[in-house]
């Protein structure tokens, strides 16, 4: 089960927003958790090498580290309450935004590269935000599972407050 925050800039939010939307069991929540930190962890990896600038590649590389930390609490406990995750149009529309902003942001150097993968990650850990709030935490039914994701937002909004300040710095 693993929580992320980066998924896909633009037209691409909104297919996964309106995705959120539906009623969800524990089984498709852990999937959408493992699929939503995982896209934020292939993109931290990507940007952790492409980023130009330091604190653009640092924020990646905290994503990675972060992200996993989610996924290993995650898998840890669906594990143990025997949840098989559970695919869903959520989870699914976030792999496939996640893979393509992994291939737009390939095709970017420099500057660009930074800004967008920035610009991506404050969209995406809003959605993921918004998701937790609206949809995730309000539609677990295992007490222990709700209590991961309650543990878990602070972080989000921690990311979400980061990756706001990095994107400042980019803009002056």
């Amino acid at each position: 089960m693993k929580m992320s925050v980066a998924l896909v800039a633009g037209l691409l939010l909104v297919p996964a927003a309106g995705a959120y939307a539906q009623a969800v069991d524990d089984a498709q929540i852990a999937s959408i958790v493992v699929t939503a930190n995982q896209v934020d962890i292939d993109a931290g990896k990507l940007a952790s090498s492409m980023a130009s600038n330091p604190e653009v590649k640092k924020f990646g590389e905290q994503m990675v580290t972060d992200h996993t930390g989610v996924n290993k609490q995650a898998v840890d406990l669906v594990t143990k309450l025997k949840v098989t995750p559970k695919d869903n149009p959520t989870s699914t529309s976030l792999k496939e935004g996640g893979a393509a902003n992994v291939a737009s942001l390939k095709k970017l150097k420099g500057a660009a590269f930074d800004k967008a993968y920035i610009d991506h990650e404050v969209a995406y850990h809003q959605q993921v935000l918004d998701a937790l709030d609206k949809t995730l935490i309000p539609n677990a039914s295992n007490a222990e599972l709700k209590a991961l994701l309650v543990k878990v937002r602070p972080a989000f909004v921690a990311h979400l407050d980061h990756a706001k300040m990095v994107q400042s710095s980019l803009s002056k």
